[in-house]
């Protein structure tokens, strides 16, 4: 039996919108309650970024994958013009959940 799943590439940033995380997952929810909460050791728990500010979704892990390689190899100037064109007052979009 195949099932249709959505997967996430998402975009973490601090209280101060400073460091800019970019991550990939089936969960939305659950992986920024784990970011939020500390226990994603790592990078995200050493700079504090608990705010999701950017997602998009995907049909296939394969998409979502490529997709975060991608933006992970952006400029930064690209990533805050992406976020703004979404977000532009930065608010923390796990907030609507």
């Amino acid at each position: 039996m195949v099932t249709s799943k959505d997967y996430y590439v998402y975009i973490l940033t601090n209280k101060n919108n400073r460091v800019l995380y970019i991550g990939v997952t089936n969960d939305l929810r659950r992986r920024i309650y784990e970011h939020q909460h500390g226990l994603v050791e790592g990078f995200s728990k050493r700079y504090n970024l608990k705010k999701l500010v950017y997602y998009e979704i995907t049909p296939s892990i394969e998409g979502a994958i490529q997709r975060e390689k991608q933006l992970k190899n952006w400029h930064r100037e690209w990533k805050i013009n992406l976020i703004t064109q979404k977000n532009p007052e930065w608010r923390d979009l796990s907030s609507d959940f």
